[in-house]
């Protein structure tokens, strides 16, 4: 790693601007004259083309801030790296090359890893040293390529096209929980799109992965998004102290963005609410960079969070800031609609269509190829709980309001 903090900023395989270490601890991004003379995209919502650097006085600013790795990964890394403490910023130097998105950050001095750091029984650990990429999200996880169709750990030369989940000590039967709440999810909302994932083995690692194709990857391109986090600038450390209506406060409010994803938006948030996904919070929720504007990404990451005991809903709804899934009433999900701006014949509409797909969602759950009985069942009675304690009264409730 170079001795002064400095990198080089890639959108897809153009070299973008350069990302440097400040006197003062001050972290400046500024683009490459070459990269604004040619009209280039922005590399972020709020890093639009300019020739003044921009300049945080906290760490990372938050685009690149949210790009950097978390949980089990954050602290392997480190450990890769030969130290305990490191800076946000060396960390993004030393495994910015495969990052969410289009954008890379490439150290022009990489540090050699120190293997001798790592777990040599673990090939989750040893496929680290293999490659040089950042994700965010606390579970165990590897980047993979799929050749000839077969997947196999990612090298840092090569760009990953599918994401491998394992399991997480704590949370018991968590890969199965996505894969199913996922399924169930989709089936609620069969004109959404959610990620592509699957259970399956992995040649050389001992226990099955869920395995993710990356929707930022297209015939071996990169395709452009950003977290909300990230559109709404906030560091990765404030991805709950938000409101869901922040983010339709932000479809609304800039240009190129369509009314048609708030309700997409509102729609995801109640199958999540059903469901028991209780973590939904801003780096859970994304757009794609189109040339026609923002548009929503497929959903990722649904996780039926309350059989963990997360109870709390990540992010406020109305006044209501903490707010525990089993208070939540019909009044919450009206209140919600409103403050998207959506008239109460839409939140009618939506709720009668999860109606009318509730029962396709508990047979997606039943028939699914991975899962044991019970725990299916457990999922099944969760949602029917949530959809007789909150779902099932709001047409009376929203004729009330008429």
């Amino acid at each position: 790693m170079a001795n002064l903090l400095w990198g080089k900023v890639y959108y897809n395989s153009i070299f973008a601007g350069y990302l440097r270490e400040e006197p003062g601890n001050s972290i400046s991004f500024k683009y490459d004259s070459n990269y604004l003379d040619t009209r280039q995209p922005a590399i972020a919502h709020t890093l639009p083309l300019r020739e003044a650097s921009y300049v945080s006085r906290d760490g990372l600013l938050p685009f690149f801030d949210n790009l950097v790795a978390e949980g089990w990964l954050e602290q392997a890394q480190k450990r890769l790296l030969g130290k305990r403490t490191l800076s946000r910023f060396e960390l993004l130097l030393a495994f910015g090359q495969d990052c969410a998105g289009a954008v890379s950050v490439l150290d022009p001095e990489p540090e050699k890893f120190s293997a001798a750091l790592l777990d040599e029984h673990d090939p989750k650990e040893i496929a680290l040293m293999t490659s040089r990429a950042s994700l965010s999200g606390i579970q165990p996880k590897i980047m993979l390529i799929e050749k000839n169709g077969k997947l196999k750990p990612a090298k840092s030369n090569e760009l990953s096209t599918h994401i491998a989940k394992f399991r997480s000590h704590g949370h018991n039967n968590l890969l199965v929980n996505e894969y199913l709440t996922s399924k169930a999810f989709q089936a609620l909302l069969p004109d959404d799109g959610i990620v592509d994932l699957s259970i399956v083995e992995i040649g050389g690692f001992s226990e099955p992965a869920l395995v993710i194709k990356r929707f930022d990857r297209v015939s071996g391109a990169r395709v452009h998004f950003e977290e909300f986090n990230q559109l709404l600038d906030r560091k990765s450390i404030a991805k709950y102290d938000a409101s869901h209506r922040d983010m339709a406060d932000f479809i609304k409010n800039t240009n190129g963005c369509l009314p048609t994803e708030i309700y997409r938006l509102y729609g995801r948030i109640l199958a999540g609410i059903l469901l028991g996904n209780t973590d939904m919070h801003l780096k859970n929720f994304a757009m794609f960079h189109r040339p026609e504007g923002l548009r929503l990404t497929p959903s990722y990451d649904q996780v039926s969070a309350v059989i963990y005991g997360y109870k709390t809903m990540a992010l406020d709804i109305g006044e209501a800031s903490n707010l525990k899934i089993s208070s939540l009433k019909p009044e919450h999900v009206i209140t919600l609609g409103e403050e998207f701006g959506l008239s109460l014949g839409a939140i009618h509409m939506l709720v009668q269509s999860l109606s009318r797909h509730l029962l396709a969602a508990k047979e997606a759950i039943f028939e699914a190829p991975h899962g044991s009985p019970t725990f299916k069942t457990q999922l099944i009675k969760l949602m029917e709980s949530r959809w007789n304690k909150t779902f099932a009264s709001i047409g009376q409730s929203l004729s009330k309001k008429r």
